[in-house]
């Protein structure tokens, strides 16, 4: 199947584009530098350009607590601009079948956990990553409209915080695991991390993401989000403790709670995923990071390069 990725040039983008070729499917992998999303005469070149027949929209401007707090208003608009003009071109070229990955951002700051589909609009975001979060929900509503008076078929997908080679490891806006790999592999007596450590989070290894992805494009069809994850959760203390296990670092772990601790506990309900299309995340967190500090071990020097810490 003819397929476009945009985002095909990120951290999860590039992963899927593999499994997609791998696969057999002719792909289109869609970058920032060639197509700003943002822009209609970007995103309408991009469709004319690669004529897909179904899309996987994975493109966004992201990052960890730091970023969002940074970048509030870019991050509002530019994901829900990207995210509209996707719908609009997909319905204009009759694509078979959209997959939009949302966010667990979106997911309001208490809701019960663990966060059930049906809590989604029961309350607002936690603050700093709430323009992100609401940006991304915005597409939701708007996939379901396009459904309803286009029968376009688009699934929404949320996956849990993302982690795993090739991630974002540049400190000013990377994520928390890639964020601690990092620390804790280039600064051998401290580190310093935001918040007290309570909250916790639930981290979904990219491969494992991928295959929801690919399972969800093949087998649902409803216009429900779902959530893609793992059920299990871990406190950014016991993370923090973890990697530093995996890593090797036997300095001091100093946690400044001036800074903020973000949202207070996320963890998912994957069994709507289970259920509907066979999804069941495989690897157990340990794993993965092991997986991750490898290949950030390999990659170090070209990235201490590309960004500077």
């Amino acid at each position: 199947m003819k397929t476009l990725v945009t985002g095909g040039g990120g951290f999860l983008g590039s992963h899927l584009v593999a499994r997609l070729e791998t696969d057999g499917h002719d792909v289109a992998a869609a970058r920032r530098a060639d197509y700003d999303l943002t822009h209609w005469d970007d995103a309408e070149r991009l469709f004319r350009e690669t004529q897909p027949e179904r899309v996987f929209h994975l493109a966004g401007e992201v990052g960890g607590i730091g970023a969002n707090r940074v970048n509030p208003g870019r991050f509002w608009y530019a994901n829900l601009m990207m995210g509209a003009h996707i719908l609009e071109l997909s319905r204009e070229h009759s694509i078979d079948k959209l997959v939009i990955a949302g966010t667990v951002c979106a997911y309001p700051k208490f809701a019960p956990v663990p966060f059930r589909e049906a809590d989604l609009w029961d309350g607002y975001p936690e603050e700093t990553n709430a323009p992100y979060g609401v940006a991304k929900k915005s597409i939701l509503v708007g996939a379901q409209a396009y459904r309803e008076q286009y029968g376009l078929d688009s699934i929404f997908l949320l996956p849990a915080n993302l982690y795993g080679p090739r991630d974002n490891f540049d400190l000013e806006t990377s994520h928390v695991i890639p964020g601690l790999i990092r620390k804790m592999l280039d600064n051998a007596e401290r580190v310093t991390l935001w918040g007290d450590g309570s909250p916790t989070r639930e981290f979904l290894y990219v491969d494992d993401c991928v295959e929801g992805l690919v399972l969800a494009a093949e087998r649902y069809d409803g216009a429900d989000a779902v959530n893609l994850g793992t059920g299990a959760e871990i406190s950014i203390r016991d993370l923090a403790e973890l990697i530093a296990e995996l890593t090797g670092f036997d300095g001091e772990i100093e946690w400044d709670s001036s800074m903020p601790n973000g949202q207070p506990r996320r963890s998912l309900d994957a069994s709507r995923a289970r259920e509907l299309f066979g999804f069941e995340a495989r690897t157990p967190l340990r794993e993965g990071l092991e997986r991750t500090i490898a290949w950030y071990r390999e990659h170090a020097g070209a990235i201490a390069t590309a960004t500077p810490s």
